[in-house]
């Protein structure tokens, strides 16, 4: 059910920050265990799930392999994937889809694509009906989707469940300020007890006790001027998580996704790799395709591989853009296939049956977040985090197409598990301080707020982009701590506000971000650097250490 924070009171079994694919996955499968609360900064689409158009990479063709998706998962990785990790991952794809086909998510079907007439939404009888497309990275056709809206499809499903659970309640408006920990008796790990969460509707900032909460806010891809994600992806988990006590690693690893569509009013709309996977072409201004000069692989190399291609162009010719073009296939095939861009080029005056669609690389994907094991646990107990808010080991140096929903929905089925055998063992803590602002006033300068986050997003995407160097990230390190300092001051001084919550993450985020990238000392996957063209021989995870509580 959805309620008000008022409505709903200060106590819960579960509390989860976050209401996309991971946060709505967990809810469902704990919910039978115990009270379950989900959290959401602002309307509840407005996450990444609800936007994602590829799919879920899974293992159901019996001409693929689970070891064929995991050989591909660690070379997209580039030696830095946990293979154990990943074999998990993989052996649960099936279940996994299999769990969602069950919930009703309306996957597109082999059937459904040779008779577009027929309703797509009727239960499947096996997962072999599913249409398999391919995406960069992969050596099989295995991505599972709803045609180029499998992120949508996911999420109503998902939140259309949860609505209808007695034991689930869906809070929007609400942010989540801070985790609160106390030292356990019997160890030296500290333990999440509760969450300070920021009413957006009466602005006052209240207590939640709970016996576990988990992190599934996303990634932080908003530190960036130009992105693909939603407003709301400001790192604020892997924030909240290290300022509790978390280690985080691998963060100098930003996914950009090679095509974001390029035009003055579509705002961070990404055009998938599936167009790619079926036969799209990547072009220059004057029409000449130029990825087999990087990779064999062409049009469907690595992430990473391709964003740097495009900027390398881009750079080099001074143009704006290039250019992504499937208007060589048939109409009918690119309409059936691809819906939503379709439509959505069209209200841009682009037609891409029969033209090209101008694309640039923007920031889309968080590889590095807060160290997990496989059921979602972090270094503070009782505090689980999942999705791309979390490091798992899966993605590596570089993450693969289609990867990251597989991840959210394994790692959710893994923490639940945990918990639901943990509850009952598990007390709660009902006397938590209430938040004190009474030395604090309302501010007079927002425009503080909206010049600090413009300055953070701006040096970050000029010095720790696509192609960075140590001149570029020290220069970054210096800017950011000194904004830091500011915005610490003003937070401090100033009763909390979403804007200048979001600001205090993100800052935080980027600094974390920054000292990642001055430690390695190489080029690998998604971190690139003139100063380090060369990949060293044995590599290492970025871990980054919290200061003592």
């Amino acid at each position: 059910m959805t309620a008000t924070l008022a409505e709903h009171g200060n106590i819960t079994d579960i509390l989860i920050i976050g209401s996309g694919a991971a946060g709505l996955t967990l809810a469902l499968r704990v919910a039978d265990a115990g009270r379950v609360t989900v959290l959401s900064k602002g309307d509840l689409r407005e996450g990444a799930t609800f936007y994602a158009q590829g799919g879920i990479a899974a293992v159901l063709d019996e001409a693929d392999s689970v070891d064929a998706h995991v050989a591909d998962t660690l070379t997209a990785g580039v030696g830095l994937c946990h293979k154990e990790i990943v074999e998990h991952m993989v052996a649960n794809s099936a279940g996994a889809v299999s769990w969602l086909v069950n919930q009703g998510v309306p996957f597109t079907t082999q059937d459904a694509l040779q008779n577009p007439a027929r309703n797509n939404n009727t239960p499947l009888s096996e997962l072999s009906s599913l249409h398999l497309t391919q995406e960069g990275g992969h050596s099989h056709r295995r991505i599972i989707h709803a045609t180029d809206a499998t992120g949508k499809a996911v999420f109503e499903t998902l939140q259309r469940r949860a609505v209808e659970h007695p034991n689930i309640t869906l809070l929007e408006g609400c942010t989540a300020v801070d985790l609160i920990t106390r030292p356990e008796t019997e160890s030296d790990q500290r333990r999440c007890i509760g969450v300070y969460v920021l009413n957006q509707a009466t602005r006052k900032v209240e207590a939640i006790s709970a016996r576990f909460v988990a992190l599934a806010t996303g990634g932080a891809s908003k530190a960036y001027l130009y992105t693909t994600n939603p407003d709301g992806a400001s790192g604020d988990g892997i924030a909240m998580a290290w300022r509790a006590g978390c280690r985080v690693a691998n963060m100098e690893f930003n996914q950009f996704h090679p095509t974001c569509l390029y035009h003055p009013h579509a705002k961070s709309f990404l055009i998938t790799e599936a167009l790619r996977g079926e036969g799209a072409w990547l072009e220059l201004p004057d029409g000449t395709r130029f990825m087999a000069q990087f990779d064999a692989r062409g049009e469907l190399a690595p992430r990473d591989i391709v964003a740097r291609a495009i900027d390398h162009e881009m750079k080099r010719l001074g143009c704006d853009c290039v250019y992504l073009n499937i208007a060589h296939k048939p109409a009918d095939f690119v309409r059936e296939h691809f819906p939503t861009i379709y439509q959505r080029c069209l209200e841009f005056g682009i037609d891409i049956t029969r033209e090209r669609i101008p694309v640039v690389p923007a920031a889309h994907y968080t590889c590095g977040g807060v160290m997990i094991n496989a059921q979602g646990e972090t270094d503070v107990a009782n505090l689980y985090a999942i999705g791309e808010t979390s490091f798992s080991g899966l993605h590596g140096a570089n993450r693969m197409a289609s990867n990251s929903l597989l991840e959210c929905f394994v790692v959710a089925f893994g923490a639940a598990e945990h918990i639901a055998g943990r509850i009952a063992s598990t007390d709660l803590v009902d006397n938590i301080r209430p938040w004190d602002e009474s030395q604090v006033t309302d501010s007079d300068d927002e425009v503080l707020v909206s010049h600090d986050w413009d300055e953070i997003r701006r040096f970050m995407w000029d010095f720790v982009g696509i192609v960075r160097t140590t001149a570029r990230l020290e220069r970054a390190e210096r800017r950011i701590r000194l904004l830091r300092d500011e915005i610490r001051d003003y937070y401090i001084r100033h009763r909390v506000t979403n804007d200048n919550l979001e600001l205090r993450n993100l800052a935080l985020v980027a600094e974390l971000i920054i000292s990642s990238a001055l430690q390695r000392k190489e080029s690998r996957g998604l971190h690139y650097t003139l100063d380090y063209p060369e990949q060293i021989v044995n590599p290492g995870d970025t871990i980054l250490i919290p200061p003592p509580h």
